[in-house]
């Protein structure tokens, strides 16, 4: 199975200058958890996560209503592309242990796989295949967790 088979093809991005806030509400209306953030060549430049928004924006006391989100957005971005197989994009999660990574076509951002998606394909996947990918995401690298 090809990325282009399975990945979200509807995306919104974003530029560099736009704030935390209005990412915030742009994934709060669209009910997304990442946004790709975009050059004016609309060529991936970062992506910014949910996540990021706590840790990075509100955790760090930055003011989100006029801080550019470029200066809390991932930079060091992993991606694939349509063509790609399934199995390819599903090693590149797991070994950087993230959930979501863009997919390119000549530098532009034409979807987003997701864990999500992964797991609603589980069946043309392999169950075994998709649960062995959602595990080495969200691996410990050798904490306890729980007291296990």
């Amino acid at each position: 199975m090809k990325v282009k088979d399975c990945m979200c093809n509807e995306v919104w991005a974003a530029k560099p200058e736009t704030t935390i806030y209005d990412i915030a509400k742009l994934m709060e209306t669209n009910k997304i958890g990442c946004v790709p953030i975009c050059d004016a060549n609309n060529c991936l430049v970062g992506i910014i996560t949910d996540r990021d928004i706590v840790l990075r924006g509100v955790g760090c006391d930055k003011n989100t209503k006029t801080t550019p989100v470029s200066e809390i957005m991932t930079t060091n971005i992993c991606t694939c592309s349509p063509e790609e197989d399934v199995y390819d994009a599903e090693c590149k999660m797991s070994q950087n242990q993230v959930r979501r990574i863009p997919v390119l076509e000549n530098n532009k951002v034409v979807g987003i796989l997701t864990i999500g998606d992964l797991a609603h394909y589980d069946k043309e996947i392999g169950k075994q295949e998709v649960c062995n990918t959602i595990s080495n995401i969200c691996e410990c690298n050798g904490q306890v967790k729980n007291n296990k």
